[in-house]
């Protein structure tokens, strides 16, 4: 599984690059704005267009996705099409994020043109990242599309069963990936019991029907959901640098290596031309 970072900020981006397993980076427009304000309370003089182009020469041969604003076949459309050409040339780096569906109330009749926009935008050879899946018949529609990435958010629909169903949370909480039980059933939004299940629908999915659309699992709330989408067959989870930083923590790694620490021999120090303290 590959790891993505989802952050526009360029000092998380450097220190995730310094680990040496970056595959990639995912943003939005209210990450890159939120960014820029940054840096500009720093005293930098930067704007939006330069620090669009410094990220992406950063993340020079990984993929760093940039979204549309826009909720209509004609805007998302040009707006796509603006972007990869304006700054897929920098560093020939940029996926085109897009809703799977642009609708923002369920009495709307352009419920399809997200998909109509990644259709097109496939049709010339610009890759798409499809953001705001919750169910596998969307990461489906998304596939058969054309987008190279499909983005299930793992986290917010564990929140929307939660949320549903009246119950106190904080997001950082762990939420089991064969669900929540309340009483005698299982929390569901029309089958799909958390966000980790709806990974591996849609996993199971795409292999069935030998679907080449990679899995992008997004929306990573802690550690253990990263262990839980790699088991469920994400190709990439997309995760936060708090959350990445972490990945590497345990008490007993700690533990070990105060032991190791402590019993090191001063022979073995010099052999080998460490600097032990």
């Amino acid at each position: 599984m590959k790891f993505f970072l989802d952050s526009a900020d360029t000092n998380e981006i450097k220190g995730a690059l310094s680990f040496g397993i970056l595959d990639g980076v995912t943003t939005n427009p209210s990450l890159i704005k939120e960014a820029v304000e940054r840096k500009k309370s720093k005293g930098e003089r930067i704007n939006l267009d330069s620090y669009i182009r410094q990220m992406l020469k950063l993340c020079k041969g990984k993929p760093v996705s940039l979204e549309v604003v826009s909720s209509d076949y004609k805007n998302m459309l040009s707006e796509a099409e603006t972007i990869f050409k304006k700054y897929n040339k920098v560093a020939k780096n940029v996926y085109v994020k897009v809703p799977v569906n642009p609708c923002t109330d369920l009495k709307c009749t352009n419920q399809m043109d997200g998909i109509r926009v990644i259709r097109k935008l496939s049709e010339k050879n610009i890759p798409v990242n499809c953001t705001l899946i919750f169910t596998p018949e969307q990461a489906l529609l998304a596939a058969k599309a054309g987008a190279k990435f499909v983005s299930p958010f793992v986290g917010r629909i564990d929140d929307y069963l939660r949320e549903t169903a009246h119950i106190k949370f904080d997001k950082s909480d762990y939420f089991p990936r064969e669900g929540w039980k309340k009483g005698k059933w299982v929390l569901n939004d029309n089958g799909i019991v958390s966000g980790v299940e709806l990974i591996k629908e849609i996993s199971v999915i795409f292999g069935k029907q030998k679907i080449k659309s990679k899995i992008l699992a997004a929306s990573i709330r802690n550690t253990r959901q990263v262990r839980e989408v790699a088991e469920a067959g994400a190709d990439i989870a997309t995760i936060p640098f708090k959350v990445l930083g972490k990945i590497a923590e345990h008490v007993k790694t700690v533990e070990g290596m105060n032991k190791f620490t402590k019993d090191v021999v001063p022979e073995y120090v010099k052999l080998i031309g460490a600097k032990h303290r």
